[in-house]
């Protein structure tokens, strides 16, 4: 076996799942359980000493950051973004916006305690108007065609990021139907095979991403 996924249920292990999946490469998985707090276990800080999740064991090693896997995916194993020229180009780009732009201020709505020792709701309201405003550029981006596209490194890691906006961090605040584009997307991502087996390994319900509910994942916990 390649590759060992250490993962928790609606996680951003999710995101390296749906790409694994695309790459049509087998893996093992390896459960850290949220609920007793297995990624600040010594065992796992060995994998990743950030305590995050996930980490991807590899021929080469054990990858962290999900950018950086799914970088080290298509390397390998190509299919996940365009291999040259001025379209590789705009693929990193949306990539690295969505682990380095994105998913960070999300962060900031679901983990708030981890930025301020204040009134999360302080944090929260900000951190909302910053998401729309960020999915908003997105859906009027003219570079932004792999919306439209195949599968790609890009789209597995939107996916489950339209997600969360939906389910956590707080009372409902986001209904996706008011991003067309991106409503239309996640549609076509749920119509994949990939999804459908994330959704049975990750108990995500049957429209994880236009009309998603709280998981209910056959082992361990996702918060």
């Amino acid at each position: 076996m390649r590759y060992v996924l250490h993962y928790a249920p609606d996680n951003a292990s999710l995101i390296v799942r749906l790409a694994l999946d695309f790459v049509d490469q087998k893996f093992e998985t390896r459960l850290v359980d949220r609920s007793s707090n297995a990624q600040t276990s010594p065992a796992y800080l060995a994998l990743n000493p950030n305590g995050l999740i996930p980490s991807l064991e590899t021929v080469d090693g054990v990858i962290f950051e999900t950018t950086a896997i799914l970088l080290y995916l298509h390397e390998r194993h190509g299919a996940l973004m365009p291999q040259d020229g001025p379209a590789r180009a705009q693929a990193i780009k949306w990539l690295v916006w969505l682990g380095n732009t994105l998913h960070p201020s999300q962060r900031m709505l679901f983990y708030p305690h981890l930025y301020t020792d204040g009134d999360h709701e302080d944090l929260r309201r900000p951190a909302r108007a910053r998401i729309t405003r960020l999915l908003t550029l997105l859906a009027d981006a003219k570079d932004s065609d792999w919306l439209e596209g195949p599968p790609s490194a890009m789209s597995c890691y939107l996916a489950p990021l339209l997600r969360w906006c939906a389910i956590y961090g707080g009372p409902a605040w986001f209904d996706l139907s008011d991003h067309p584009r991106l409503m239309d997307f996640a549609r076509r991502m749920e119509q994949t095979e990939a999804t459908t087996r994330a959704i049975t390994a990750e108990g995500l319900g049957p429209m994880p991403f236009t009309a998603p509910k709280r998981p209910n994942p056959a082992e361990g916990s996702a918060l």
